[in-house]
C-alpha cells in the first residue's frame, strides 16, 4: 500500500499553519494606522509537471503496482505556498484634528528618507523632531518633491520656528493638494508617489514599503494628490472576516491533522498486523 498521501497532508497541514499566522499578523494590526493586510496564497504542486517525459522508462524497483504502472510521478502532490499577497485596499479616514497627521484619500505613497534609502508608507502620523523637520512617528525624514536623484537630505522639510502647541505661533497647515505652509509661506510639497506594480513591494515592518530583489521599481507622480489634514487612515483589516477565516482556516487544520494520524495508524497496522502473517 502506497503511503504518498501522508505527504501531501503534511504540506495541507503546514500551508493552514502558515495562514493562521498572517492571519493573526493581521489582527494583531487592526488599530495600526494604514496597515494593509495580508493574504496567504497557495496552489497544487504537481511533480510531473515539472518533469520532461521521457520516450522509455524502465522501472529499477522490484516489480509492484508502482512500478507495473509507471506514474512518471504524476500521483506525487502537495500544497505549494506561492507567498503572502498585500490588499492595499484604501482604510477609512479618523477624524483626528491634528494638523500633523495627513491621510491619503486614494492612491499613492508617501516618501520617507531612512538609513536603509528611501521607502514608501502610507502611515501620514507625521510630528516635528527637535531639529524642525517633519518626520514620521519613528523618525524618518518626510521628503519633498524634487527632480529625480536629488539626495534624500536635500528633499527634506524644514518646519523651522514651528510650535505645534503655541496658537500664537506659526501654523503649519498641509493642503488637499500636498502643499505644505508655515503660517503664509510655503516650504514644498509633500511627495506623493504610486507604483505601477504593487507585487513590486515589500513590507518592511507594519507600514513602511521598499522593492523586493529582482524587481525594477516603477515610480510615478501623483498628479492629482488628495490629501486630508486632520485625519488618518486606519487599517484595512476586518476583524470578523478575519476571524471567520481564522476559524475555517483552524477547523480545516485539525482535519489534516485527524488524516495523518490516519495514514499513520494504517502504516503501525502494515508493519505489526499485516507484516505478521507472512
Amino acid at each position: 500500500m502506497s503511503m504518498k498521501g501522508i505527504y501531501a497532508a503534511a504540506s495541507g497541514a503546514i500551508a493552514q499553519s502558515q495562514k493562521l499566522d498572517t492571519i493573526a499578523n493581521n489582527i494583531a494590526n487592526v488599530t495600526t494606522p494604514s496597515f494593509k493586510k495580508d493574504q496567504q496564497v497557495f496552489k497544487e504542486y504537481l511533480s510531473a509537471n515539472e518533469k520532461q517525459p521521457d520516450v522509455l522508462q524502465v522501472p529499477r524497483v522490484p516489480a509492484s503496482i508502482d512500478s507495473f504502472y509507471d506514474m512518471q510521478g504524476g500521483d506525487i502532490s502537495y500544497v505549494d505556498n506561492v507567498g503572502s499577497f498585500t490588499d492595499f485596499s484604501q482604510g477609512s479616514l479618523k477624524l483626528t484634528n491634528n494638523p500633523l497627521d495627513i491621510a491619503i484619500d486614494g492612491k499613492g505613497f508617501f516618501e520617507v528618507g531612512t538609513p536603509q534609502g528611501v521607502r514608501l508608507t502610507r502611515n501620514g502620523s507625521f510630528k516635528i523632531d527637535s531639529a524642525g523637520q517633519l518626520v514620521t512617528k519613528d523618525g524618518h525624514l518626510v521628503l519633498k518633491n524634487a527632480e529625480p536623484g536629488t539626495d534624500p537630505a536635500e528633499r527634506v522639510l524644514r518646519i523651522d520656528n514651528f510650535q505645534a502647541n503655541n496658537p500664537g505661533g506659526n501654523k503649519l497647515t498641509v493642503s488637499d493638494g500636498g502643499e505644505v505652509y508655515v503660517g503664509t509661506t510655503k516650504i514644498g510639497n509633500i511627495s506623493l508617489v504610486d507604483v505601477a506594480q504593487k507585487d513590486s513591494l515589500q513590507k518592511q515592518g507594519s507600514t513602511l514599503y521598499g522593492f523586493k530583489p529582482n524587481f525594477k521599481p516603477e515610480i510615478v507622480n501623483v498628479e492629482k494628490p488628495s490629501l486630508k489634514s486632520g485625519f488618518v487612515e486606519m487599517s484595512n483589516v476586518n476583524v470578523v472576516q478575519e476571524m471567520t477565516d481564522m476559524i475555517t482556516t483552524t477547523r480545516m487544520f485539525e482535519s489534516i491533522q485527524k488524516a495523518i494520524h490516519t495514514y499513520d495508524s494504517m502504516n503501525e497496522k502494515m508493519a505489526n498486523q499485516v507484516g505478521a502473517l507472512k
